[in-house]
């Protein structure tokens, strides 16, 4: 640690010059970040030490590794950096009443808690003492200093000294309920009445000044503080587990913000559900850049990740061990393509020119039972492109796919036009219908209800980027496979959205977030804040909350067991070197946090929480598809009775979770507390794999969803 010893036996002089010429006051190579339950965000330099770093608070021997540290330090209330002796295995909690500098040393890795948000960060609350203010005009703001809203203004006023004239202006300004004082420059912003695009951000310059509001939790929802991460989640997904899933696995590519080139490395991070502990892992072994794949969920709940960066790998992760093994390479190099689970328990992939050879590419299929893929040279993919104006590498990427009946696949988007592939032997490809007149590349589609058949479809843009976002939504109805699929105008979204992202909810209405007005990667411009829901009863969309942080391309929502929605991700860096420098980048548009929003449903009408129906009594072994599923409810209103369902576990990237379907359970038998559910008899309805089982009471409210694994 520390050479205490030569340090006293130094002169002051000699000091300095030693301090000047071996401290660093940066970290001499590339830092990793860990985050604790407790949302605070640890980093780590390593292969270096703290010179004149003071006394060691605590030292713990026998500590296996970094992250354990970590840990530690996390745990000490005076710890804001450690030092790990990787040779000794031991913990060193710093002293940090004393200067720090960094200094290159193999023996130790350095760790720090990274305790700044840096400005241009977006938060979901003051961070410092919020004040009031009473305006001569009668109204009262709310007042943050060291903030800012970024989005336009509608008016700006020049010579301006103070918040509080701000706030005067404000008050006699119609439809004013945001402004922004400028402290430097003495300039009001009155901002744009319309609070969609309106971010909160950290930022010294300025100070701002809101008109309080007040939501109602039971029609808009309610969402969580940002959840700092170790990186940015581009893609994740549900580990299965019984009685229910207890983690989130989420990944970016070789870094932890940036992307560029087949590295055969991903950085991954988990999120405990229970406790919200967040991990970080970096996963070499199957030498897979797995950032822009397809993932599609396994019969037996393993995680098929293929394609990406290093475009002909495919990587298994299995839950049972929390590993991932390298299968066979796919027949073609493949990124932004889409896969989906058959009716048979084998994988259809297609598309994918973003990685590798830039073409389209056709189809094939994985059989998890020989471990081989097929290419199917008729899964023709030239009808389902879209017209790009920048091409093939474009034209061919995240096609909307359903796994369906006898092993077929309906492919609803996002080109104009929808389709049936076959895939038995070489594969077939056949008409099925004309979803709209223009391309919706990155727009949003989802099978809320299974037994009938129905799609819903919304938003995207003609062009992958620069391009304007549409707000139109459909409900394509699906049948049998080769016939023709039927489509429906329903009513438009609030807002145009191009890289937004849709859950299907327990009661079967889907929640959009995110997305922008322009179709514009790794932009925050105009992302719209406010998410909608759509109710396939009404055919009509709803506001719900605005989020804390403008989710657009690289983001990501995904249904848990609590029925809550994680919301993360955006952004992340081109760089041409592998492990390159990011501090080129723009870092305000990479977002590696989330948050958590919790649907009206879960809510009494005066805000508190609602009481849950409870399932139990489920068996862990599998069911057949087809077979009766037998289970009690709890919790309910005397002769009250419950609706279920089942939602497949999802996984997404890139707008696209061809994972998640929802089965209504409408064939019922209740006796008293004990249901009988008839599960679907066709695998094409009922895909196998990981579901979650809902009971939702009268008011809607659903229980904390149970696992129920579907076979074959």
């Amino acid at each position: 640690m520390i050479k205490s010893t030569l340090i006293q036996a130094l002169s002051a002089s000699s000091l300095l010059v030693t301090l000047a010429s071996a401290t660093l006051t940066s970290c001499p190579g590339e830092e990793t970040s860990w985050s604790t339950g407790a949302g605070q965000l640890y980093t780590t330099c390593p292969n270096s030490d703290y010179t004149h770093g003071g006394r060691s608070l605590q030292i713990v021997n026998n500590v296996q590794n970094c992250q354990a540290c970590v840990e530690i330090c996390s745990k000490d209330t005076r710890c804001r950096r450690a030092v790990y002796d990787k040779q000794g295995k031991i913990c060193h909690v710093k002293d940090e009443r004393n200067s720090m500098w960094w200094e290159t040393d193999s023996r130790f890795d350095a760790i720090r808690l990274d305790t700044e948000i840096k400005d241009r960060t977006p938060i979901s609350a003051c961070l410092v003492q919020q004040t009031t203010y009473r305006a001569p005009k009668g109204a009262t703001y709310n007042m943050c200093t060291g903030s800012d809203y970024e989005g336009g203004s509608a008016k700006i006023f020049r010579q301006v000294t103070t918040s509080n004239a701000c706030a005067d202006l404000c008050s006699t300004t119609n439809g004013c309920k945001k402004a922004v004082f400028d402290h430097q420059d003495n300039v009001c912003h009155i901002k744009k009445a319309e609070p969609a695009t309106l971010v909160w951000v950290k930022n010294k310059r300025f100070s701002t000044i809101t008109l309080p509001t007040t939501s109602n939790t039971a029609t808009q929802g309610k969402w969580s503080d940002i959840v700092r991460l170790p990186l940015i989640p581009v893609a994740a997904y549900v580990v299965p587990k019984f009685p229910q899933p207890d983690s989130l696995m989420y990944f970016s590519s070789w870094g932890v913000d940036a992307f560029g080139g087949a590295s055969g490395m991903t950085q991954f991070g988990g999120l405990d559900l229970n406790s919200g502990a967040v991990s970080h892992r970096e996963v070499v072994n199957t030498n897979h850049d797995m950032f822009c794949p397809a993932i599609s969920q396994l019969a037996d709940g393993r995680i098929l990740i293929q394609g990406g960066s290093d475009a002909e790998a495919v990587s298994i992760y299995d839950p049972a061990t929390n590993n991932f093994t390298r299968a066979a390479d796919m027949t073609v190099g493949r990124g932004y393509q889409t896969s989906t689970i058959l009716s048979n328990g084998k994988v259809f992939t297609i598309g994918g020119a973003y990685s590798g050879p830039r073409k389209g590419k056709n189809g094939e299929i994985y059989d998890p039972e020989t471990e081989l893929w097929t290419y199917l040279p008729n899964a023709d993919v030239k009808p389902i492109l879209t017209t790009d104006h920048e091409g093939i590498w474009r034209e061919d990427n995240h096609a909307w796919l359903f796994g369906w009946k006898d092993g077929s696949v309906f492919q609803a988007g996002p080109g104009v036009d929808q389709h049936w592939f076959g895939t038995e032997g070489e594969g077939s490809i056949v008409k099925a219908g004309t979803r709209d007149t223009d391309d919706a590349m990155c727009g949003i589609f989802v099978m809320y209800d299974a037994v009938n058949g129905k799609i819903l479809s919304a938003g995207g843009s003609p062009d992958y980027t620069n391009s304007a976002a549409n707000k139109r939504a459909h409900i394509t109805t699906i049948g049998e496979p080769n016939t023709p699929s039927t489509i429906e105008r329903v009513s438009d979204m609030s807002f145009q959205r191009g890289f937004s992202n849709a859950v299907v909810l327990p009661d079967g209405t889907v929640l959009v977030t995110g997305g922008q007005k322009k179709s514009l990667v790794f932009t925050n411009t105009d992302g719209v804040l406010i998410p909608e829901l759509f109710n396939p009863e009404t055919k009509q969309w709803t506001q719900l909350a605005a989020s804390a942080v403008p989710r657009n391309y690289h983001s990501i929502s995904i249904l848990l067991p609590d029925s809550r929605v994680f919301v993360g991700g955006g952004g992340l860096c081109w760089v041409s070197k592998i492990r390159g420098s990011t501090a080129g980048c723009d870092k305000t548009v990479d977002h590696a946090d989330g948050e958590f929003y919790e649907p009206p449903f879960l809510f009494n009408a005066d805000g508190t929480y609602a009481k849950r129906p409870i399932i139990a009594g489920l068996p862990q072994e599998s069911v057949k598809v087809g077979a009766t599923l037998n289970f009690r409810v709890t919790e309910l209103a005397d002769g009250e009775k419950a609706k279920v369902s089942l939602i497949r576990m999802g996984s997404v990237t890139h707008s696209v979770n061809s994972d998640q379907r929802r089965i209504p359970l409408e064939d019922l038998t209740v006796n008293g507390g004990q249901y009988s559910a008839q599960l679907p008899t066709d695998s094409g309805i009922l895909l196998p794999g990981y579901y979650y089982l809902f009971a939702m009471s009268s008011t809607g409210t659903p229980s904390i969803g149970q696992t129920v694994h579907v076979v074959l």
